[in-house]
């Protein structure tokens, strides 16, 4: 075999390896969007939740007022979270504030 023949072979697999990992990196990424898209529905599901959740627990403890107050505004902070770190600062102030009203 040729030089250039197996230059050619060389440039050839190494075109084809680059590609390959492209792909699997694109394909990575997307399954992380999706991945975080589920994560944001089920936590718009939680927060859809709440108010009914503090509803029924009003009617049985008028005089939680204070709990509920930082409850509601626990799932304004959450809702309005832009970034993972935000979610997760935020999921954790809702969760405290949650376990008050348990």
């Amino acid at each position: 075999m040729e030089l250039s023949t197996m230059v050619l072979l060389v440039i050839g697999a190494l075109v084809i390896l680059v590609v390959v990992v492209y792909n699997g990196l694109v394909r990575l990424r997307y399954r992380v969007k999706e991945a975080w898209s589920d994560i944001e529905v089920q936590l718009k599901r939680r927060y859809d939740l709440i108010p009914n959740l503090v509803e029924a627990v009003k009617g049985y403890a008028k005089h939680e007022t204070a709990a509920f107050e930082n409850v509601t505004k626990a799932r304004a902070a959450a809702m309005g979270a832009q970034t993972a770190q935000e979610h997760a600062k935020t999921e954790n102030m809702l969760s405290g504030a949650l376990k008050s009203l348990f």
